[in-house]
Protein backbone atom coordinates (compact mmCIF):
# COMPACT_ATOMS: atom_id res chain seq x y z
CA UNK A 1 0.00 0.00 0.00
CA UNK A 2 1.59 3.30 -1.44
CA UNK A 3 2.00 5.38 1.84
CA UNK A 4 1.10 9.39 2.01
CA UNK A 5 2.41 12.08 4.05
CA UNK A 6 -0.41 14.54 5.35
CA UNK A 7 -0.56 17.79 4.87
CA UNK A 8 1.14 18.45 8.27
CA UNK A 9 3.66 16.04 7.65
CA UNK A 10 4.57 17.59 4.53
CA UNK A 11 4.50 21.00 6.37
CA UNK A 12 6.92 19.81 8.76
CA UNK A 13 10.62 20.42 7.46
CA UNK A 14 9.72 23.51 5.63
CA UNK A 15 9.04 24.91 9.53
CA UNK A 16 11.83 22.73 10.78
CA UNK A 17 14.16 24.69 8.39
CA UNK A 18 12.66 28.43 8.90
CA UNK A 19 13.42 27.62 12.71
CA UNK A 20 17.07 26.60 12.33
CA UNK A 21 17.72 29.16 9.82
CA UNK A 22 16.23 31.79 12.92
CA UNK A 23 18.09 30.22 15.15
CA UNK A 24 20.88 30.27 13.25
CA UNK A 25 20.87 34.29 13.31
CA UNK A 26 21.79 34.25 16.94
CA UNK A 27 24.42 31.48 16.76
CA UNK A 28 27.36 33.46 15.82
CA UNK A 29 29.00 36.02 18.59
CA UNK A 30 28.82 39.22 16.54
CA UNK A 31 25.40 39.39 15.91
CA UNK A 32 23.98 37.86 19.60
CA UNK A 33 26.08 40.58 20.56
CA UNK A 34 24.38 43.21 18.39
CA UNK A 35 20.68 42.03 19.49
CA UNK A 36 21.91 42.59 22.91
CA UNK A 37 23.04 45.90 22.55
CA UNK A 38 19.49 47.22 20.94
CA UNK A 39 18.06 45.55 23.55
CA UNK A 40 18.10 49.27 25.19
CA UNK A 41 15.33 49.50 22.78
CA UNK A 42 16.85 52.36 20.64
CA UNK A 43 18.08 52.84 17.28
CA UNK A 44 21.82 52.25 16.64
CA UNK A 45 23.99 53.27 13.47
CA UNK A 46 25.91 50.34 12.18
CA UNK A 47 29.11 52.38 12.74
CA UNK A 48 27.98 52.59 16.84
CA UNK A 49 27.50 49.10 16.92
CA UNK A 50 30.40 47.61 14.97
CA UNK A 51 32.26 49.70 17.70
CA UNK A 52 30.32 48.08 20.45
CA UNK A 53 30.92 44.97 19.57
CA UNK A 54 34.80 45.76 18.29
CA UNK A 55 34.28 44.47 14.93
CA UNK A 56 35.30 45.90 11.44
CA UNK A 57 32.43 48.10 9.90
CA UNK A 58 32.31 45.82 6.81
CA UNK A 59 32.12 42.80 9.19
CA UNK A 60 28.87 44.65 11.42
CA UNK A 61 27.41 45.56 7.85
CA UNK A 62 27.41 41.96 6.37
CA UNK A 63 26.34 40.41 10.36
CA UNK A 64 23.60 43.21 10.02
CA UNK A 65 22.45 42.54 6.53
CA UNK A 66 21.74 39.50 8.10
CA UNK A 67 19.75 40.21 10.66
CA UNK A 68 17.42 42.44 8.64
CA UNK A 69 16.99 39.99 6.29
CA UNK A 70 15.80 37.21 8.85
CA UNK A 71 13.32 39.70 10.47
CA UNK A 72 15.07 40.19 13.72
CA UNK A 73 16.44 44.01 12.72
CA UNK A 74 14.62 46.63 10.99
CA UNK A 75 16.55 49.91 9.54
CA UNK A 76 16.01 53.24 8.47
CA UNK A 77 18.23 55.31 6.68
CA UNK A 78 18.43 59.34 7.59
CA UNK A 79 20.68 61.23 4.77
CA UNK A 80 24.17 59.12 4.92
CA UNK A 81 23.08 57.61 8.00
CA UNK A 82 21.69 53.89 8.64
CA UNK A 83 19.86 53.05 11.82
CA UNK A 84 19.19 49.96 13.21
CA UNK A 85 16.89 48.91 15.79
CA UNK A 86 14.99 45.27 16.79
CA UNK A 87 12.41 44.57 14.45
CA UNK A 88 9.28 44.59 17.46
CA UNK A 89 8.80 44.06 20.76
CA UNK A 90 8.44 40.06 20.07
CA UNK A 91 12.08 39.77 18.61
CA UNK A 92 13.16 42.16 21.73
CA UNK A 93 11.65 39.29 23.76
CA UNK A 94 12.74 36.68 21.46
CA UNK A 95 16.63 37.89 22.71
CA UNK A 96 15.39 38.75 26.24
CA UNK A 97 14.31 35.15 26.71
CA UNK A 98 17.20 33.12 25.08
CA UNK A 99 19.58 35.53 27.21
CA UNK A 100 17.73 34.31 30.22
CA UNK A 101 17.76 30.85 29.16
CA UNK A 102 21.95 31.13 28.79
CA UNK A 103 23.59 28.60 30.55
CA UNK A 104 25.52 30.39 33.16
CA UNK A 105 28.15 28.23 33.46
CA UNK A 106 29.02 28.68 29.61
CA UNK A 107 32.02 30.07 28.06
CA UNK A 108 31.12 34.14 28.08
CA UNK A 109 32.83 37.33 27.59
CA UNK A 110 35.56 38.03 30.17
CA UNK A 111 34.30 39.44 33.11
CA UNK A 112 35.64 43.06 33.80
CA UNK A 113 38.56 43.21 35.78
CA UNK A 114 38.31 46.83 36.37
CA UNK A 115 36.61 49.42 38.68
CA UNK A 116 34.64 50.79 35.89
CA UNK A 117 33.83 47.35 34.78
CA UNK A 118 32.67 46.28 37.82
CA UNK A 119 30.59 49.85 38.06
CA UNK A 120 28.95 48.86 34.89
CA UNK A 121 27.73 45.02 36.14
CA UNK A 122 26.40 46.92 39.48
CA UNK A 123 24.59 49.72 37.32
CA UNK A 124 22.51 47.19 34.98
CA UNK A 125 21.67 45.04 38.08
CA UNK A 126 20.01 48.23 39.66
CA UNK A 127 17.97 48.92 36.61
CA UNK A 128 18.11 48.97 32.81
CA UNK A 129 15.82 48.70 30.10
CA UNK A 130 14.42 45.86 28.58
CA UNK A 131 13.98 46.44 25.08
CA UNK A 132 11.26 49.42 26.23
CA UNK A 133 10.42 48.36 29.60
CA UNK A 134 12.49 48.86 33.05
CA UNK A 135 14.27 45.69 34.49
CA UNK A 136 16.80 44.99 37.24
CA UNK A 137 16.40 45.53 41.08
CA UNK A 138 14.08 48.64 40.80
CA UNK A 139 11.93 47.16 37.31
CA UNK A 140 11.08 44.16 39.65
CA UNK A 141 10.32 46.55 43.10
CA UNK A 142 7.98 48.79 40.93
CA UNK A 143 6.07 45.53 39.85
CA UNK A 144 6.19 44.15 43.34
CA UNK A 145 4.44 47.74 44.58
CA UNK A 146 2.11 47.64 41.86
CA UNK A 147 0.89 43.91 43.03
CA UNK A 148 0.79 45.22 46.79
CA UNK A 149 -1.42 48.36 45.85
CA UNK A 150 -4.02 46.18 43.85
CA UNK A 151 -2.54 48.10 40.94
CA UNK A 152 -2.09 44.26 39.52
CA UNK A 153 -3.81 40.89 39.46
CA UNK A 154 -2.02 38.14 39.12
CA UNK A 155 -5.47 35.72 40.38
CA UNK A 156 -5.71 34.64 36.58
CA UNK A 157 -2.42 35.43 34.92
CA UNK A 158 -1.47 39.15 35.26
CA UNK A 159 -3.69 41.42 34.57
CA UNK A 160 -4.17 45.21 35.53
CA UNK A 161 -7.13 46.30 37.34
CA UNK A 162 -9.47 49.37 37.37
CA UNK A 163 -7.43 50.99 40.09
CA UNK A 164 -4.47 50.53 38.17
CA UNK A 165 -6.06 51.95 34.96
CA UNK A 166 -7.17 54.58 37.42
CA UNK A 167 -3.90 55.27 38.50
CA UNK A 168 -1.75 55.31 34.68
CA UNK A 169 -4.63 58.40 34.55
CA UNK A 170 -3.44 60.04 36.68
CA UNK A 171 0.12 59.47 35.72
CA UNK A 172 -0.79 60.59 32.57
CA UNK A 173 -0.01 57.27 31.22
CA UNK A 174 -2.15 56.62 28.18
CA UNK A 175 -4.41 53.85 29.19
CA UNK A 176 -4.07 50.42 27.17
CA UNK A 177 -7.79 50.23 26.47
CA UNK A 178 -7.57 53.83 24.73
CA UNK A 179 -7.47 54.19 21.17
CA UNK A 180 -4.51 53.65 20.75
CA UNK A 181 -4.78 50.28 22.11
CA UNK A 182 -2.66 47.52 20.09
CA UNK A 183 -2.16 43.83 19.90
CA UNK A 184 0.57 44.02 22.19
CA UNK A 185 -0.83 42.88 25.72
CA UNK A 186 -1.54 45.35 28.14
CA UNK A 187 0.84 43.86 31.43
CA UNK A 188 2.80 40.79 30.39
CA UNK A 189 5.13 39.56 33.25
CA UNK A 190 9.27 39.52 31.97
CA UNK A 191 11.35 37.52 33.82
CA UNK A 192 14.46 39.27 34.91
CA UNK A 193 17.67 37.67 34.28
CA UNK A 194 19.68 39.66 37.12
CA UNK A 195 16.77 39.28 39.82
CA UNK A 196 15.32 36.07 38.83
CA UNK A 197 11.92 37.40 39.16
CA UNK A 198 9.57 39.32 36.97
CA UNK A 199 9.35 42.97 36.20
CA UNK A 200 6.65 44.67 34.20
CA UNK A 201 6.24 44.34 30.28
CA UNK A 202 3.19 44.73 27.94
CA UNK A 203 2.13 48.17 26.72
CA UNK A 204 1.98 49.31 30.14
CA UNK A 205 5.39 48.32 31.07
CA UNK A 206 6.36 50.49 27.80
CA UNK A 207 4.26 53.68 28.67
CA UNK A 208 5.21 53.58 32.24
CA UNK A 209 9.16 53.29 31.39
CA UNK A 210 8.81 56.13 28.25
CA UNK A 211 7.07 58.47 31.14
CA UNK A 212 10.03 57.63 33.66
CA UNK A 213 12.34 58.35 30.88
CA UNK A 214 10.42 61.71 29.65
CA UNK A 215 10.19 63.00 33.22
CA UNK A 216 13.29 62.66 34.28
CA UNK A 217 12.54 60.16 36.97
CA UNK A 218 15.23 58.28 35.29
CA UNK A 219 18.13 58.96 32.97
CA UNK A 220 20.14 57.03 30.90
CA UNK A 221 24.04 56.43 31.75
CA UNK A 222 25.85 56.93 28.65
CA UNK A 223 25.41 54.63 25.69
CA UNK A 224 24.67 51.19 27.73
CA UNK A 225 21.02 49.53 28.68
CA UNK A 226 21.85 51.23 32.69
CA UNK A 227 19.46 54.22 33.61
CA UNK A 228 19.87 56.20 37.07
CA UNK A 229 16.75 56.86 39.37
CA UNK A 230 17.02 60.54 39.79
CA UNK A 231 15.93 62.63 42.80
CA UNK A 232 12.76 63.31 40.92
CA UNK A 233 12.53 59.87 40.42
CA UNK A 234 12.81 58.93 43.80
CA UNK A 235 10.24 61.51 45.24
CA UNK A 236 7.99 60.05 42.67
CA UNK A 237 7.97 56.78 43.14
CA UNK A 238 7.50 57.26 47.03
CA UNK A 239 4.23 59.37 46.28
CA UNK A 240 2.51 57.07 43.92
CA UNK A 241 3.76 53.48 44.79
CA UNK A 242 5.24 54.25 48.56
CA UNK A 243 8.26 52.98 46.99
CA UNK A 244 11.42 53.92 49.08
CA UNK A 245 14.50 53.68 47.24
CA UNK A 246 18.05 53.80 49.20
Amino acid sequence: MEHTQSPRSAAQPVDARRLAALAALLAEPTRAAFCLALLDGRAWTAGELARQAGVARSTATEQLNALVAGGLLAEARQGRHRYLQLADPAAAELVELLAERADPAAPASPAPGTLSGDSRRRALARARTCYDHLAGTLGVAIMDAMTERGLLDWTRGLALTPTGEAWLAELGVPSPAGPARSRRPAVRPCIDWTERRPHLAGSVGAALCRHALDTGWLQRIGTSRAVRLTADGTSALQQHLGLAVP
